[in-house]
């Protein structure tokens, strides 16, 4: 089982396109502000679950905020 990997870019990206800030994320994924700016900064990283919850909030499928998403679904065939 591969880890999936934010690409904080198109975190980013998609976080502007729902006009949100990281504190918006967090209260709207339902996580902890500080847990945020860990994934943020590189100093821990999101669960399965924790990346859906944030693909959720910001209504975007994860393999738009994950890296090589497309990699992953052909190595998962």
């Amino acid at each position: 089982m591969k880890i999936l990997k934010v690409d904080f870019q198109k975190l980013q990206i998609a976080m502007a396109n729902a006009c949100m800030n990281k504190g918006d994320l967090a209260e709207s994924a339902e996580i902890s502000r500080v847990s945020i700016s860990k994934y943020f900064s590189g100093k821990r990283s999101p669960s399965p679950k924790t990346v859906g919850k944030i693909a959720k909030a910001l209504n975007v499928p994860v393999s738009d905020i994950i890296e090589n998403a497309t990699a992953m679904a052909d190595n998962a065939q």
